[in-house]
């Protein structure tokens, strides 16, 4: 068995304004990266489309229904300050929630026992109930409420994005066997993610870092806080929101952390998949500006996965 990459076409036809940062060549870096002779083994796979029932589970029909009415079928539809959608939108990002949905599959399946997607828009601040952040849908909370369609009681999400996953942590608030766990620079957009912010069960674990930290920091974060509160919660399942804007780099982020941090989080959140998941681990892109730096994070990314 080897790792699943998920990728698609419309990833790319995702439409946003001249100059926005969440454009059409963060997809062809990655895409381009994991086309290196280093990745033939990766086992490469086209997304499904999300089903009404598989984003439900996290949106209100009322929200999905009214995404789906924004969907313009020429120009652009703004939705915030910085989330649009263009005529490839909304099969964008049901095919990027698609392919977390398609990779729990195929794990529970027996094919693998993990996956990336590599899909735009990202989806962690896309809350119940609002789209925002460059984000529609999230693929990363939906994909770990399929994972309950196959049995999974606890699952978890795991985001070292530079900013807050304010979507993920909202969906998770109420429910005692979901588990969300995220380290991200503070003061930093969305504003959420204080590290008082628990969770009504204390299911979640926030650990802030401040502008200018780099790696030392980082792996504190993880290594004391975060990898202990997520094998004591003990999941079934475990995704991880793989935003890579927290490199030195990037131009929205102010920490300094490398590729080789990016190396090491994964390595060891899927030893806690092996040690409590049976090593069910699936991997969604999120955030990640600086294109030369996205493409290095990723690709150090993707092969800690393929060693796992």
């Amino acid at each position: 068995m080897t790792t699943l990459l998920f990728t698609h076409p419309v990833f790319q036809r995702h439409e946003v304004p001249p100059g926005h940062v969440e454009h059409s060549g963060r997809y062809v870096a990655v895409e381009n990266a994991l086309a290196h002779e280093d990745f033939g083994a990766l086992d490469r796979r086209i997304p499904p489309e999300v089903t009404a029932e598989q984003i439900e589970r996290v949106h209100p029909r009322k929200f999905r229904e009214a995404v789906e009415e924004n969907a313009p079928t020429e120009g652009l539809a703004q939705i915030d300050a910085d989330t649009f959608m263009g005529p490839s939108s909304l099969e964008a990002t049901r095919r990027a929630a698609g392919g977390g949905v398609a990779a729990v599959d195929a794990i529970y399946k027996g094919d693998t026992t993990n996956a990336f997607i590599a899909a735009r828009p990202p989806g962690h601040h896309a809350e119940p109930e609002r789209a925002m952040g460059f984000c529609l849908f999230n693929g990363a909370a939906i994909a770990a409420m399929h994972a309950r369609a196959h049995g999974a009681k606890r699952v978890a999400v795991l985001d070292f994005d530079v900013h807050h996953g304010n979507g993920t942590q909202a969906a998770f608030w109420h429910d005692e066997d979901a588990f969300y766990g995220s380290s991200h620079e503070w003061p930093q957009y969305p504003g959420t993610g204080r590290e008082s912010d628990r969770g009504a069960y204390y299911n979640i674990v926030n650990v802030t870092l401040a502008t200018g930290e780099g790696s030392d920091a980082f792996r504190r974060a993880w290594g004391e806080k975060i990898l202990p509160a997520v094998s004591d919660f003990s999941p079934d399942f475990i995704v991880i929101s793989a935003g890579f804007d927290a490199h030195g780099a990037d131009p929205l982020g102010g920490l300094n952390l490398t590729e080789d941090d990016f190396a090491w989080v994964t390595a060891e959140i899927a030893a806690v998949a092996r040690d409590k998941a049976g090593g069910r681990l699936i991997s969604m892109l999120e955030g990640g500006y600086d294109l030369s730096a996205l493409a290095a994070s990723a690709t150090s990314h993707v092969k800690a996965l393929m060693q796992a």
